[in-house]
């Protein structure tokens, strides 16, 4: 396994704040690693600190290898788009992906060999002298990313790319950066606090909060086997079901609510009889009006709150004495169910090994 970058215990202080806390990864060459996390968690600290704009308080920093102690950021391998692109508006394309080559002084013939076939892998043949303010806001986004390419980077580094985009724009983005990123092979690493950004395009994420890593692991295990409520509440949507545990037997938990619900879970964690707990259930998880022969199934009656149409992702939300929210469920498109209104009273269910539990501390 060939590693591009490995960060080894690496902490950020910045007086008595601890923005980064002892965090621990590798990513191997070639590979799309995206680091997930609210606004304020330390992941932009961090991805400067791989940069070289600030050196970390404790740990050490490795691109294929080398210590990065005291290398500064123009001598890295490294490049960093941020979501404000920067790019130079009085130049046309070509100069602006040509900019970096220019500085190493490379010859005009070989620039601009190199813009063109850049130019190429990003779909945009033939743009070299297209000015920037005639460009999409798509376009403008693959300028500054060949312009980060053509330099060879070992490692690309991407603060919210995607940020000032507008919704639809930014959906069409993500596939197209993921398929270039494939095509170009060169390693990613990129910071986001949207959840659907990270799971689409990754290959591994992290989970960051307050300072910490709280998951590594690839998006389909971060949706179904989260580390911790944390996780199970950041990455997509999921219902919150406080209780008790009250019984514990070879993998099978029982959790009672506040309001007297007895639920089952099957799961693999220890869970202990007498501490509280939270039980995650995604909202595809849940059953609208459940057969009655179905086994191990768990089973609230529910008050409709609101059906939240937006066509083939329609939800319902519903009120429930077992959580102070309100519950969140996914209309399958396999049935039709224009016959439930709000306030309409309906039973819901969801497999006993559906949720993710937790004790909590």
């Amino acid at each position: 396994m060939e590693v591009d970058l490995s960060v080894k215990s690496v902490s950020k202080r910045f007086k008595s704040f601890v923005a980064v806390d002892d965090v621990s990864f590798e990513v191997e060459k070639g590979k799309f690693f995206s680091i997930l996390g609210p606004s304020g968690c330390g992941k932009t600290t961090l991805l400067r600190m791989i940069a070289g704009f600030e050196e970390p308080s404790k740990g050490a920093i490795y691109i294929r290898a080398q210590n990065m102690a005291n290398i500064s950021p123009n001598r890295r391998p490294v490049n960093l788009i941020f979501q404000h692109l920067a790019l130079f508006p009085m130049m046309n394309v070509a100069d602006n992906i040509g900019f970096g080559l220019a500085r190493r002084n490379e010859s005009k013939t070989e620039i601009r060999k190199k813009v063109s076939d850049i130019l190429e892998r990003v779909n945009l043949p033939g743009f070299e002298a297209k000015k920037i303010h005639h460009l999409s806001g798509g376009q403008k986004q693959r300028v500054a990313i060949a312009r980060s390419l053509v330099l060879d980077p070992t490692v690309l580094l991407l603060d919210e790319p995607l940020g000032a985009l507008d919704l639809k724009l930014r959906e069409q983005m993500k596939i197209e950066l993921k398929k270039l990123q494939m095509e170009v092979g060169t390693t990613f690493v990129y910071i986001t606090h949207d959840q659907s950004e990270a799971l689409v395009m990754s290959d591994h994420v992290a989970v960051m909060n307050e300072g910490r890593f709280e998951q590594i692991d690839s998006p389909q295990n971060l949706y179904t086997k989260p580390a911790s409520p944390f996780v199970a509440r950041f990455v997509g949507d999921n219902n919150r079901l406080p209780g008790k545990i009250v019984g514990c037997n070879d993998g099978t938990a029982e959790l009672q609510t506040a309001s007297g619900e007895k639920l089952l879970i099957r799961t693999d964690r220890q869970l202990t009889p007498g501490v509280q707990a939270e039980l995650y259930i995604r909202p595809e998880s849940v059953i609208l009006e459940p057969a009655q022969e179905l086994p191990e199934l768990n089973r609230l009656n529910v008050l409709v709150s609101s059906i939240l149409f937006d066509g083939a992702n329609t939800q319902l939300l519903v009120e429930s004495p077992a959580s102070d929210d309100e519950l969140l469920i996914s209309l399958p498109q396999n049935r039709q169910y224009e016959h439930i209104s709000v306030k309409d009273r309906i039973e819901i269910g969801w497999d006993a090994r559906a949720g993710n539990c937790f004790p909590l501390p």
